[in-house]
This record gives C-alpha cells, sequence and structure tokens, in this order.
C-alpha cells in the first residue's frame, strides 16, 4: 500500500510542476488553457440544481464534523477522490484544477475569502486523516492563501449516504482472488456549492477547468453582492450610506426636471435581446411555438408590445404598466403579493399568473375565460382595479396623442395604425416571446446529460411520475414538456376560502425575509373580508365548475411562488404538503386529487425536482426587460428606467 501511496504523491508532484505539459497534452482540458473564450462574468445563470448532501466526516485532525458546517457559510468546491488513483484523467486532475485555483487565491483576495475547496476520500480504509494530511503536503506549495482542506471518513458505511445524496457512484475494483483491493471506478465529478448548500454546478472531465471554475464563482459573487445592496437599500441599513451612489431623498418628485436618484437603479440596465430567435428556435424540452395565422411574427411587432407592456401612460392615472402586476425579475409575477394590487392600491382578487411560456396556454387567466393572448390584454387594461380605462376608445385616442408612438404602429403592422386589434396583436407578440426552458431538467431528460440532475431532483421526478402522480395534470412528453393539462380542476383551495374554513394564525411578510404569524382577529380587524371566488363557474355557469381553476405551467415554478390561484402558499413545500393531505375535501373534488402518503425526504425530492425547472434564458429574458423603456408621464425627462424606484413600483 505504501508504494501505490508513493506513486500516487510523485504524480500529484508531477502534476504541479511546470514539466508536467509535455506528459499530459493529451489529457483533459483541464491540464491546459482552456480552448474557448468564457461569457463575461455575471452575464449568465447558474441556477440551483439541488440541495448540497450532508453528512459526518473527519478532518485532518480526526475530529468529526458535519460536512455542512465545514463548508462554513461559504462557497465551496467539493471533490470526490481517492490518494491512490492513478488515472491522469481522475483524481489527480481535481487536484491538478484545485491547485491552480488555490494559486489565484494568492492575486484575489475576495477569492481566497468566499471561496473553499474540499478533496472528500471515497476510500477510507487507506486514506486515514494522517493519509490525508500526508497528501495534502503535495500542494503546499500552491500558497498559504485560501483554504483547501483534505477530509475523509470513518468508515464506508460513514461514506455512503454522502455519495448517495451527490449521485456519486464509486465501485471498488478487486484482484482475481476478488478480496484485495486494487483500486476504484468511478466517474469524476466536482459540485460547487453555494452559501446556501445548493448545488450550483457540476463539472465533468472535459469541463474541469480552473479559468471555467472561477468565472462561474466569480459570477456568483456578483450577483449575490447586487442582491445584497438591493436588500441593504430596501431596509435602509447603515450600511447603504457607503454605496457608491447617493440614495433618493424622496424630494423633488413634482418638479418636471426630476429623475430617480434610487439605489438600485445601475443595478437594473438591461440588455436587449433577440427574442424572436426563442419563437423561431425554442429553447430545450419545448414544442415549436403556436404563431396565429392572423398575426405573423416579426421584431417590429415585438418591439413595439415590448414597450406597451412597460408603459405606464397605458393605464388611467399614468402609473401602472402590465409589468407592475408581472414583475420581470419575479418570474413575470409579483413575489411580495398573494393577490395583486392594481391602480391606487385596489384589490385584485388573484395571484399574478406568470407570463413565461404564455404562448403554449389553450386558456388563460385562471378561470381559463380568454383562449388567445390577443385578446387576453383587454382585461387588464379595462378592470376598474387593474388599470382602470374606461373604454377601448380611451386607450386608443391616448395613444394616438403620445408623440413616441407615432408611426411605431404603421411600422410594425404594414401601414395599420393603432386600433384594438393591433394594440393586442402587438401585447400578445411580446408575451408570446417570452419562452424559457433548457433547463436543468430538459438537459437531464430531453438532453441526455446525465449529470445535469441531482440525486434528490431525480427521485423528485421519479415520485412526480410515479407515487405522488402529479404528472396525471403536469403533462410530460417524450419531446417535450409543458408541464400542463390546459385544464381546470378543483383541488379544494377555492372551496376553503368559500367557506370560511380559515386557521388561526396567518404568516404575514413584513420585511424581505421576515415573516409573522399574525392572529386572524388582528387580520380581520384591518383587511377586507375575502372577495367571492368561486372559479370556473362565473365562466359558465354550470354549478358543477365551482372552485374550478387552471392547471399553471410548472416551468420556472421556484421563481413564481406564491402559489395557486389566491397566492395562499408561500413555499413549493406548502403546495407539496397541500396535496399529500389530499387537497380539501368537498363534494366537486377532483378526483385525480388524493392522499399522497410521503414522507418528509420525498417531499424535499419533489421540492428539488421542481427547482430543477427553471429555465437557462431567464437571465437573458430579465435582461432585455430592464432595457425597456417606460413611460415618462408627460414630464420633461423621459430617461426613467422602469421599476427602479421602489415608490412607484
Amino acid at each position: 500500500m505504501h508504494n501505490v501511496l508513493l506513486r500516487s504523491i510523485w504524480l500529484a508532484a508531477v502534476l504541479i510542476s511546470s514539466a508536467s505539459a509535455d506528459l499530459l497534452s493529451d489529457s483533459a482540458p483541464g491540464y491546459g488553457e482552456l480552448g474557448y473564450t468564457l461569457p463575461a462574468i455575471g452575464s449568465y445563470s447558474l441556477p440551483a440544481l439541488g440541495e448540497a448532501g450532508n453528512g459526518t466526516v473527519l478532518n485532518g485532525d480526526g475530529k468529526q464534523q458535519s460536512l455542512h458546517d465545514l463548508f462554513n457559510d461559504r462557497y465551496a468546491l467539493l471533490a470526490f477522490i481517492y490518494s491512490t488513483c492513478s488515472d491522469v484523467n481522475g483524481c489527480p486532475l481535481s487536484s491538478h484544477v484545485f491547485y491552480k485555483i488555490k494559486s489565484a487565491m494568492k492575486r484575489d483576495a475576495e477569492l481566497a475569502d468566499r471561496l473553499k475547496l474540499i478533496s472528500l476520500s471515497f476510500d477510507p480504509e487507506v486514506d486515514t486523516p494522517e493519509v490525508m494530511k500526508l497528501y495534502a503536503n503535495n500542494f503546499r506549495y500552491a500558497g498559504s492563501a485560501g483554504e483547501w482542506q483534505f477530509i475523509t471518513t470513518a468508515s464506508h458505511q460513514a461514506l455512503q449516504p454522502i455519495l448517495q445524496s451527490y449521485n456519486q457512484v464509486i465501485q471498488r475494483e478487486v484482484d482475481s482472488s476478488g478480496k484485495a483491493s486494487v483500486g476504484y471506478s468511478h466517474v469524476l465529478r466536482v459540485f460547487l456549492i453555494d452559501p446556501q448548500k445548493r448545488i450550483r454546478n457540476i463539472y465533468s472531465v472535459d469541463f474541469l477547468h480552473h479559468d471555467l471554475i472561477i468565472n462561474d464563482v466569480k459570477t456568483l459573487l456578483m450577483q449575490a453582492q447586487n442582491q445584497g445592496r438591493l436588500l441593504k437599500a430596501a431596509l435602509s441599513l447603515p450600511e447603504s450610506s457607503k454605496l457608491s451612489k447617493p440614495g433618493d431623498d424622496k424630494q423633488g418628485y413634482e418638479q418636471e426636471s426630476y429623475v430617480t436618484r434610487s439605489l438600485d437603479l445601475e443595478l437594473r440596465q438591461g440588455q436587449a435581446a433577440d427574442l424572436i430567435s426563442f419563437i423561431e428556435k425554442p429553447p430545450l424540452g419545448l414544442p415549436p411555438v403556436p404563431v396565429p395565422g392572423n398575426n405573423p411574427i416579426s421584431r417590429e411587432k415585438i418591439e413595439l408590445g415590448r414597450k406597451l407592456f412597460y408603459d405606464r401612460r397605458l393605464s388611467l392615472n399614468d402609473t401602472f404598466s402590465c409589468a407592475m402586476c408581472h414583475v420581470p425579475e419575479q418570474g413575470f409575477t409579483s413575489n411580495e403579493l398573494a393577490m395583486a394590487v392594481g391602480i391606487e392600491g385596489r384589490s385584485v382578487r388573484r395571484n399574478s399568473p406568470t407570463i413565461y411560456n404564455s404562448a403554449y396556454a389553450a386558456l388563460l387567466f385562471h378561470d381559463g375565460r380568454e383562449q388567445t393572448l390577443e385578446q387576453q390584454v383587454w382585461g387588464p387594461l379595462l378592470a376598474r382595479n387593474e388599470m382602470a380605462n374606461p373604454s377601448i376608445g380611451y386607450v386608443l385616442e391616448k395613444i394616438r396623442k403620445i408623440d413616441d408612438y407615432e408611426g411605431s404602429f404603421e411600422a410594425a403592422f404594414d401601414g395599420r395604425g393603432v386600433s384594438m386589434e393591433t394594440l393586442g396583436m402587438a401585447i400578445a407578440s411580446y408575451e408570446r416571446a417570452l419562452v424559457s426552458g433548457s433547463s436543468p431538467f430538459d438537459h437531464w431528460y430531453y438532453g441526455d446529460d446525465k449529470q445535469a440532475l441531482p440525486a434528490s431532483a431525480q427521485r423528485g421526478f421519479e415520485l412526480f411520475v410515479g407515487k405522488a402522480g402529479c404528472v396525471a395534470c403536469h403533462h410530460i412528453g417524450d419531446k417535450h414538456a409543458l408541464f400542463s393539462d390546459n385544464a381546470l380542476h378543483n383541488t379544494g383551495i377555492g372551496y376553503r376560502e368559500s367557506m370560511g374554513i380559515v386557521p388561526e394564525t396567518q404568516p404575514v411578510t413584513v420585511a424581505p425575509g421576515v415573516t409573522l404569524q399574525i392572529d386572524r382577529s388582528v387580520i380581520e380587524q384591518v383587511g377586507e373580508p375575502a372577495p367571492t371566488d368561486v372559479g370556473l363557474y362565473e365562466v359558465t355557469q354550470n354549478p358543477n365548475d365551482r372552485w374550478k381553476y387552471k392547471t399553471p405551467s410548472l416551468r420556472n415554478v421556484a421563481l413564481t411562488a406564491p402559489y395557486m390561484h389566491n397566492g395562499s402558499f408561500s413555499t413549493l413545500r406548502e403546495v407539496v404538503e397541500f396535496y399529500d393531505n389530499g387537497g380539501v375535501a368537498n363534494e366537486l373534488l377532483d378526483p385525480l386529487i388524493r392522499p399522497l402518503g410521503l414522507n418528509e425526504s420525498e417531499k424535499q425530492d419533489l421540492v428539488t425536482f421542481m427547482q430543477s425547472l427553471t429555465g437557462g434564458n431567464v437571465d437573458t429574458l430579465v435582461a432585455d426587460a430592464f432595457a425597456a423603456p417606460v413611460g415618462d408621464v408627460g414630464k420633461g425627462d423621459p430617461s426613467w428606467v422602469h421599476g427602479t424606484d421602489v415608490e412607484v413600483r
């Protein structure tokens, strides 16, 4: 054994030496220069791929510690290795890449402070804490900046649940006698984990390169920093005074020359995208986008519809746009409101549905009362509690008088001006372009990338199509998945609200991330009675349709909380609990709703699976939205950027 270990140590030394280039010229990309240009830091997203597994490990001093505690609220790179591995494209490759990253930490204090490297042995019989400490000595020349720990477990029994949680398959190879171990067969995988213990990327041999990993870590750090700055601004924390730009002093709104000085303005600068490309070639996992024959798609229509969608001047008092309820960075819905709030704070009795993939919807609105996007747009424009315009003619005449729409409709519609039809077609064209797929699930299921989903999400998928029966309403096809049957069902939510069956306390969010349980009696003193809502019955007047609501698509569902037609559930876990309990019993309960008998780990696996449905082009669509103009409400400077001022939103 010691001879094998010495050979492994020699190989590790070769890998970190400058003389290794010739030896490794035909080996994995991680040993050489990256063969392509990386995207700009922060220009792409790394959606969560599931929860990072936990377990009990032994550190270099032989002390027991949980793996999660070892992460220590930092970004972590976790590689499974064993010290006697002699496959140059196996464990030595991960150690070589880690060595390069550790060396980069000497030049980058942020990287050294925020990232942790962890090499975990899957050969605890040989790789005792003492052996792992000896193995670590080979990489001490990378410098003292940053932290790289070499850890092991007390036994294969302690190791097994960790391997299973990361879907890391290890097979022990034995000699001809079948007793003595001569090594392990495994697929090299390195996991990038964020401080919330979520897996953000998984690197295989072909993609394991220090430049790529550093780019990914920097992207996550930038996004976390931006989110943190927004939160500080929203909470008016003392640290906000350290930002590069002063906060809005809320003075001078009445002046025509006023320009917002909101703290988050610089964070919401967008980048226009070629939206028509998503219609012409839908992302992985989506079918061809249905385009009506009377409204063929064009860039001019999409651009015009995009402008109208974000224009607050389309409301009665020039303050409210479509995007006020369908907020781009909140999944094109509204994460803060269970039920929407329209012009002048007027209550809307239902949750704002997401616009993502609405192009595929056969029925629109929660009660399915519309069939086309072109028709749907007029409902909110004319509803008294939404945008409150008194008539169709009022909206059209208002647009005709706005200078910056002059010639826009004619250019988009072959000389036709603004009308009820062309306005509906324009906004529908933009909404039709908001197709989002190419999620981790799509890459795993349709792209045949078996490493794209963690084990928990894969188990969740098996539950989704099996024991839990979710697929009965949220359909998955052989070539694509819309995760909806485009039908309406009674789950008991509407019945419960109509019957006044409510808990004694209700969670109320009082600040970002701060939720309190408030007594029902207090809420009733200050709130209005829940509005009457019997779902599809209001459309058909058929008593059997009471409390039926449309099945929403689950694509991007992790972005679109709160859930159900009335926003009554704040988290996906609450939704799973509701269905596990069999909904709410009533005489019209859909026969598909039944108790599921899920255990705790199965519930979490289902949540993890749904979290894997976030589209890979979400950031592109949001950045495009940020680049859209909004109306200047008749004041002097038209340089407002939509959604940049909390007071306006």
